[in-house]
Protein backbone atom coordinates (compact mmCIF):
# COMPACT_ATOMS: atom_id res chain seq x y z
CA UNK A 1 0.00 0.00 0.00
CA UNK A 2 2.27 2.65 -1.34
CA UNK A 3 0.17 5.45 0.02
CA UNK A 4 1.73 8.79 0.98
CA UNK A 5 -1.10 9.35 3.43
CA UNK A 6 0.30 6.48 5.48
CA UNK A 7 3.84 7.83 5.35
CA UNK A 8 2.72 11.32 6.39
CA UNK A 9 0.40 10.25 9.22
CA UNK A 10 0.84 12.60 12.22
CA UNK A 11 1.28 11.05 15.66
CA UNK A 12 -0.20 12.28 18.94
CA UNK A 13 -0.29 10.91 22.46
CA UNK A 14 -3.37 8.95 21.45
CA UNK A 15 -1.52 7.31 18.56
CA UNK A 16 -1.32 7.90 14.82
CA UNK A 17 -4.06 10.14 13.45
CA UNK A 18 -4.97 8.21 10.33
CA UNK A 19 -5.83 10.26 7.27
CA UNK A 20 -9.16 9.60 5.53
CA UNK A 21 -7.60 7.90 2.49
CA UNK A 22 -5.65 5.47 4.67
CA UNK A 23 -8.82 4.60 6.57
CA UNK A 24 -10.76 4.32 3.30
CA UNK A 25 -8.24 1.84 1.90
CA UNK A 26 -8.44 -0.15 5.11
CA UNK A 27 -12.24 -0.13 4.94
CA UNK A 28 -12.23 -1.58 1.43
CA UNK A 29 -9.53 -4.05 2.42
CA UNK A 30 -11.62 -5.21 5.38
CA UNK A 31 -15.00 -5.45 3.71
CA UNK A 32 -14.70 -5.54 -0.09
CA UNK A 33 -11.39 -7.09 -1.18
CA UNK A 34 -12.42 -10.69 -0.57
CA UNK A 35 -16.02 -10.24 -1.68
CA UNK A 36 -15.36 -10.08 -5.42
CA UNK A 37 -16.70 -7.39 -7.74
CA UNK A 38 -18.69 -5.53 -5.12
CA UNK A 39 -19.67 -1.87 -4.65
CA UNK A 40 -20.65 -0.15 -1.40
CA UNK A 41 -23.21 2.66 -1.06
CA UNK A 42 -21.59 5.95 -0.10
CA UNK A 43 -23.99 6.35 2.83
CA UNK A 44 -22.73 3.08 4.29
CA UNK A 45 -19.13 4.24 3.96
CA UNK A 46 -20.01 7.52 5.68
CA UNK A 47 -21.64 5.57 8.52
CA UNK A 48 -18.60 3.33 9.15
CA UNK A 49 -15.90 5.98 8.80
CA UNK A 50 -17.92 8.27 11.04
CA UNK A 51 -17.33 5.72 13.80
CA UNK A 52 -13.61 6.50 13.66
CA UNK A 53 -14.01 10.27 13.54
CA UNK A 54 -14.10 11.01 9.80
CA UNK A 55 -16.83 13.51 8.90
CA UNK A 56 -19.24 13.17 6.00
CA UNK A 57 -17.66 15.90 3.91
CA UNK A 58 -14.21 14.40 4.37
CA UNK A 59 -15.53 11.00 3.28
CA UNK A 60 -17.19 12.42 0.16
CA UNK A 61 -14.12 14.40 -0.88
CA UNK A 62 -11.88 11.40 -0.26
CA UNK A 63 -14.09 9.19 -2.41
CA UNK A 64 -13.95 11.72 -5.24
CA UNK A 65 -10.19 12.07 -4.93
CA UNK A 66 -9.69 8.30 -4.98
CA UNK A 67 -11.86 7.99 -8.09
CA UNK A 68 -9.71 10.65 -9.77
CA UNK A 69 -6.56 8.78 -8.74
CA UNK A 70 -7.84 5.55 -10.26
CA UNK A 71 -8.22 3.76 -6.92
CA UNK A 72 -12.02 3.58 -6.89
CA UNK A 73 -14.76 3.35 -9.52
CA UNK A 74 -18.34 4.41 -9.04
CA UNK A 75 -21.75 3.28 -10.15
CA UNK A 76 -25.05 5.11 -9.82
CA UNK A 77 -28.29 3.34 -8.98
CA UNK A 78 -31.16 5.80 -8.90
CA UNK A 79 -30.16 8.56 -6.52
CA UNK A 80 -27.52 6.47 -4.79
CA UNK A 81 -23.81 6.30 -5.63
CA UNK A 82 -21.87 3.09 -5.05
CA UNK A 83 -18.07 2.70 -4.98
CA UNK A 84 -15.88 -0.31 -5.76
CA UNK A 85 -12.22 -1.16 -6.22
CA UNK A 86 -10.26 -0.68 -9.41
CA UNK A 87 -7.60 -3.23 -10.45
CA UNK A 88 -4.94 -0.80 -9.24
CA UNK A 89 -6.46 -0.54 -5.76
CA UNK A 90 -6.97 -4.30 -5.67
CA UNK A 91 -3.24 -4.82 -6.27
CA UNK A 92 -2.39 -2.33 -3.53
CA UNK A 93 -4.72 -4.00 -1.05
CA UNK A 94 -3.59 -7.52 -1.91
CA UNK A 95 -0.02 -6.44 -1.25
CA UNK A 96 -1.11 -5.01 2.09
CA UNK A 97 -3.04 -8.19 2.91
CA UNK A 98 0.09 -10.26 2.34
CA UNK A 99 2.12 -8.02 4.64
CA UNK A 100 -0.53 -7.95 7.34
CA UNK A 101 -1.94 -11.46 7.40
CA UNK A 102 0.59 -13.78 5.71
CA UNK A 103 4.18 -12.61 6.16
CA UNK A 104 3.95 -11.37 9.72
CA UNK A 105 6.22 -8.83 11.37
CA UNK A 106 8.95 -11.23 12.53
CA UNK A 107 11.48 -12.74 10.10
CA UNK A 108 12.68 -15.99 11.65
CA UNK A 109 13.43 -17.80 8.38
CA UNK A 110 15.89 -15.50 6.59
CA UNK A 111 18.11 -17.48 4.19
CA UNK A 112 21.09 -15.12 4.35
CA UNK A 113 20.50 -13.49 0.97
CA UNK A 114 20.05 -9.82 0.10
CA UNK A 115 18.52 -7.87 -2.76
CA UNK A 116 20.48 -4.81 -3.85
CA UNK A 117 19.08 -2.06 -6.04
CA UNK A 118 21.19 0.75 -7.45
CA UNK A 119 19.74 3.78 -9.20
CA UNK A 120 20.85 7.05 -10.70
CA UNK A 121 18.20 9.61 -11.64
CA UNK A 122 18.53 13.12 -13.08
CA UNK A 123 18.51 15.88 -10.48
CA UNK A 124 15.26 17.26 -11.89
CA UNK A 125 13.34 14.02 -11.20
CA UNK A 126 12.55 14.83 -7.59
CA UNK A 127 9.03 13.41 -7.65
CA UNK A 128 10.06 10.18 -9.35
CA UNK A 129 12.94 9.79 -6.89
CA UNK A 130 10.49 10.26 -4.01
CA UNK A 131 8.09 7.72 -5.51
CA UNK A 132 10.87 5.17 -5.97
CA UNK A 133 12.16 5.60 -2.43
CA UNK A 134 8.63 5.31 -1.00
CA UNK A 135 7.98 2.11 -2.93
CA UNK A 136 11.37 0.69 -1.97
CA UNK A 137 10.75 1.43 1.70
CA UNK A 138 7.40 -0.40 1.54
CA UNK A 139 9.16 -3.34 -0.15
CA UNK A 140 11.62 -3.64 2.73
CA UNK A 141 14.59 -1.68 1.39
CA UNK A 142 16.86 0.68 3.28
CA UNK A 143 19.49 3.06 1.93
CA UNK A 144 22.90 1.43 2.30
CA UNK A 145 24.28 4.45 0.40
CA UNK A 146 22.43 7.28 -1.35
CA UNK A 147 21.93 5.41 -4.62
CA UNK A 148 22.26 1.85 -3.35
CA UNK A 149 19.38 0.28 -1.44
CA UNK A 150 19.29 -3.15 0.19
CA UNK A 151 16.61 -5.52 1.49
CA UNK A 152 16.80 -8.90 3.24
CA UNK A 153 15.93 -11.95 1.15
CA UNK A 154 15.07 -12.17 -2.51
CA UNK A 155 12.65 -9.32 -3.21
CA UNK A 156 10.91 -9.13 -6.57
CA UNK A 157 10.94 -5.40 -7.14
CA UNK A 158 11.14 -5.41 -10.95
CA UNK A 159 7.41 -4.75 -11.30
CA UNK A 160 7.70 -1.66 -9.10
CA UNK A 161 10.56 -0.33 -11.22
CA UNK A 162 8.66 -1.03 -14.44
CA UNK A 163 5.49 0.62 -13.13
CA UNK A 164 7.49 3.77 -12.37
CA UNK A 165 9.08 3.57 -15.84
CA UNK A 166 12.59 3.55 -14.38
CA UNK A 167 13.98 0.30 -15.75
CA UNK A 168 16.68 2.12 -17.71
CA UNK A 169 17.92 3.83 -14.55
CA UNK A 170 17.91 0.93 -12.09
CA UNK A 171 20.05 -2.20 -11.62
CA UNK A 172 18.96 -5.08 -9.37
CA UNK A 173 21.18 -7.79 -7.87
CA UNK A 174 20.71 -10.75 -5.52
CA UNK A 175 23.74 -11.54 -3.38
CA UNK A 176 25.27 -12.91 -0.17
CA UNK A 177 27.36 -10.84 2.21
CA UNK A 178 31.03 -11.66 2.60
CA UNK A 179 32.04 -13.22 5.92
CA UNK A 180 33.95 -10.04 6.78
CA UNK A 181 30.72 -7.99 6.75
CA UNK A 182 29.20 -7.30 10.16
CA UNK A 183 25.51 -7.81 9.36
CA UNK A 184 24.22 -6.48 12.68
CA UNK A 185 26.31 -3.34 12.32
CA UNK A 186 25.14 -2.85 8.73
CA UNK A 187 21.52 -3.18 9.82
CA UNK A 188 21.97 -0.60 12.57
CA UNK A 189 23.58 1.80 10.10
CA UNK A 190 20.96 1.35 7.38
CA UNK A 191 17.65 1.31 9.28
CA UNK A 192 16.36 3.39 12.18
CA UNK A 193 15.78 0.49 14.56
CA UNK A 194 14.83 2.72 17.49
CA UNK A 195 12.02 4.34 15.53
CA UNK A 196 10.75 1.00 14.24
CA UNK A 197 10.84 -0.53 17.72
CA UNK A 198 9.06 2.49 19.23
CA UNK A 199 6.13 2.02 16.86
CA UNK A 200 5.73 -1.59 17.97
CA UNK A 201 5.99 -0.71 21.66
CA UNK A 202 3.37 2.03 21.31
CA UNK A 203 1.02 -0.22 19.36
CA UNK A 204 1.39 -3.04 21.89
CA UNK A 205 0.70 -0.82 24.89
CA UNK A 206 -2.37 0.82 23.39
CA UNK A 207 -4.02 -2.37 22.15
CA UNK A 208 -3.12 -4.40 25.21
CA UNK A 209 -4.94 -1.73 27.20
CA UNK A 210 -7.89 -2.15 24.82
CA UNK A 211 -7.96 -5.89 25.51
CA UNK A 212 -7.72 -5.31 29.25
CA UNK A 213 -10.66 -2.90 29.07
CA UNK A 214 -12.92 -5.67 27.74
CA UNK A 215 -15.15 -5.93 24.70
CA UNK A 216 -16.50 -2.75 23.18
CA UNK A 217 -19.79 -2.22 21.36
CA UNK A 218 -18.29 -1.12 18.03
CA UNK A 219 -16.34 -4.03 16.52
CA UNK A 220 -16.42 -2.63 12.98
CA UNK A 221 -14.88 0.67 14.06
CA UNK A 222 -12.39 -1.07 16.35
CA UNK A 223 -11.24 -3.37 13.58
CA UNK A 224 -10.92 -0.47 11.15
CA UNK A 225 -8.68 1.40 13.60
CA UNK A 226 -6.75 -1.77 14.46
CA UNK A 227 -5.83 -2.76 10.91
CA UNK A 228 -5.11 0.81 9.83
CA UNK A 229 -2.81 1.39 12.80
CA UNK A 230 -1.07 -1.97 12.36
CA UNK A 231 -0.41 -1.11 8.73
CA UNK A 232 1.06 2.22 9.83
CA UNK A 233 3.17 0.39 12.41
CA UNK A 234 4.69 -2.08 9.95
CA UNK A 235 4.93 0.48 7.15
CA UNK A 236 8.64 1.16 7.65
CA UNK A 237 9.64 -2.25 9.01
CA UNK A 238 11.64 -4.20 6.40
CA UNK A 239 11.24 -7.50 8.33
CA UNK A 240 14.92 -7.68 9.14
CA UNK A 241 16.36 -11.09 10.14
CA UNK A 242 15.42 -11.66 13.76
CA UNK A 243 18.77 -13.15 14.68
CA UNK A 244 20.50 -9.86 13.89
CA UNK A 245 18.10 -7.66 15.83
CA UNK A 246 18.34 -6.58 19.48
CA UNK A 247 17.13 -9.09 22.09
CA UNK A 248 13.40 -8.96 22.88
CA UNK A 249 12.59 -7.23 19.58
CA UNK A 250 9.11 -5.74 20.28
CA UNK A 251 7.57 -6.74 16.93
CA UNK A 252 6.87 -10.22 18.26
CA UNK A 253 4.77 -9.06 21.23
CA UNK A 254 3.01 -6.40 19.15
CA UNK A 255 2.11 -8.92 16.47
CA UNK A 256 0.62 -11.25 19.06
CA UNK A 257 -1.49 -8.41 20.43
CA UNK A 258 -2.63 -7.47 16.93
CA UNK A 259 -3.69 -11.03 16.20
CA UNK A 260 -5.56 -11.33 19.49
CA UNK A 261 -7.60 -8.18 18.85
CA UNK A 262 -8.13 -9.17 15.21
CA UNK A 263 -9.46 -12.56 16.22
CA UNK A 264 -11.67 -11.00 18.89
CA UNK A 265 -13.27 -8.56 16.42
CA UNK A 266 -13.42 -10.63 13.23
CA UNK A 267 -16.84 -12.27 13.53
CA UNK A 268 -18.62 -9.35 15.30
CA UNK A 269 -17.29 -6.91 12.68
CA UNK A 270 -18.41 -9.20 9.88
CA UNK A 271 -21.90 -9.46 11.35
CA UNK A 272 -22.11 -5.70 11.83
CA UNK A 273 -20.93 -5.11 8.26
CA UNK A 274 -23.73 -7.36 7.04
CA UNK A 275 -26.20 -5.13 8.88
CA UNK A 276 -24.70 -1.72 8.01
CA UNK A 277 -23.33 -2.02 4.49
CA UNK A 278 -25.60 -1.65 1.48
CA UNK A 279 -23.83 -3.28 -1.44
CA UNK A 280 -24.45 -4.20 -5.06
CA UNK A 281 -22.48 -6.16 -7.70
CA UNK A 282 -20.49 -3.83 -9.90
CA UNK A 283 -21.24 -5.61 -13.11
Amino acid sequence: MEDDDILDTPVTAEGPQQRPQSLMLTFFGNHVLEEGDLCVYSGSIIEVLGRVGVGEQAVRSTLTRMVNRGLLRRRREGRKMFFGLTPQATRVLEDGRTRIWKQGAVNDDWDGSWTLLGFSLPDSWNRRRHDLRSRLAWSGFGALYSGLWIAPGKVDVAAVVAELDLADHVKIFHALADDSTDIAQMIHGTWDLESIAARYVTFDKRWTAHLDAGAGDDPIGTRLRLVSEWLWTIRTDPRLPARHLPPEWPARAAQETFRRVAEHTELPARRMAGELLETTPFG
